[in-house]
């Protein structure tokens, strides 16, 4: 049976009949003293598990190795992928390269267990146990939806990537350059030449220098895991910079994510409104005041930096 013969194959049943043949005539091989022989015998059987694996999933459902794994993760998204079964139904080895290219040039949400982990390191309460417990083998799509703006933002990491800087400055330039737009980890971890610090770095530009920057457990409920979003090009007042997440997010859940004075959320955000929520100290910091939920108030940017006017 010839490779082109193999590649021209579309029923399964047909092939896995081949692969039983071969695997049965392979008895006669085991026999033999040579090495080779054995090997070269064996490559036809991994010919034919190659094709058996490619028709799995219909050609007029998906025919190239990309579409394959598109197709597969489409049919158990938020479900822990392991690369083996995408060598499978790709056909392929060099199914990591299919994966990058879904990221980049076709926006769709898929995350290694080597990206998970790094998050789960500093975005603990947003990771499920399963996640957690990732290989680093394994992939998981993430969202359904493909971003079609995705391709834009991996030419700009790619260029801010390649300046020089700290992985902070780096990835702080490139959520500028995405206010209020959906980024996500694999894109950050990019920018920041795969450095395993760029999920420590993001949660420092939150905590101790004030940006913006939400998750689905820091601010946003309705994003999707591995979402993060700079929501304005403004840093929090120096006073409410080190706020704990455990805090923030406790505050944020009590007054329902919405402005304690007018009732502002982020369902009523658009461009032209670029306000956010942030967490207003009753007792000033400055005075005493502490970093406790009894001592915080959640205020829309207007409303919190009106505050400050009048104290003023």
């Amino acid at each position: 049976m010839s490779v082109c013969e193999n590649e021209d194959a579309t029923n399964p049943e047909e092939v896995r009949q081949r692969v039983e043949q071969l695997i049965q005539n392979y008895r006669i091989e085991l026999e033999s003293a040579e090495l080779r022989p054995k090997v070269i015998a064996l490559v036809s059987v991994f010919r034919e598990l190659r094709a058996l694996g490619k028709v799995l999933i219909p050609a007029e459902f998906a025919s190239a190795a990309r579409d394959r794994i598109l197709y597969y993760f489409r049919q158990y998204p938020g479900i822990v992928i392991n690369g083996d079964e995408l060598l499978v139904v790709s056909g392929i080895q060099d199914y990591p390269r299919r994966l990058r290219e879904l990221r980049v040039q076709f926006g769709w949400a898929i995350a290694s267990g080597v990206t998970v982990k790094e998050m789960a390191e500093y975005e603990n309460d947003t990771v499920s146990d399963e996640l957690k417990c990732m290989k680093p083998s394994d992939y998981i799509l993430l969202n359904e939806c493909q971003d079609v703006e995705a391709a834009f933002r991996w030419n700009t990491a790619n260029t801010i990537r390649k300046e020089s800087g700290s992985v902070r400055d780096k990835i702080l330039k490139f959520l500028r350059a995405n206010i209020g737009k959906e980024v996500m980890n694999e894109e950050l971890r990019y920018v920041a030449n795969n450095k395993t610090e760029w999920a420590r770095r993001v949660r420092e530009l939150r905590t101790e220098f004030g940006w913006p920057v939400v998750t689905k457990a820091t601010g946003r409920p309705d994003l999707k895991i591995g979402v993060y979003v700079l929501q304005a090009d403004r840093q929090s007042p120096a006073h409410d910079r080190n706020i704990p997440d455990q805090v923030r997010r406790e505050v944020l859940r009590r007054d329902g994510y919405k402005c304690g004075n007018y009732g502002w959320s982020h369902d009523e955000w658009n461009p032209s409104d670029p306000r956010h929520l942030e967490l207003h100290h009753l007792e000033h910091h400055a005075r005493g005041g502490e970093n406790i939920a009894e001592n915080l108030k959640t205020l829309c940017t207007v409303c919190h930096d009106a505050v400050h006017r009048r104290e003023r």
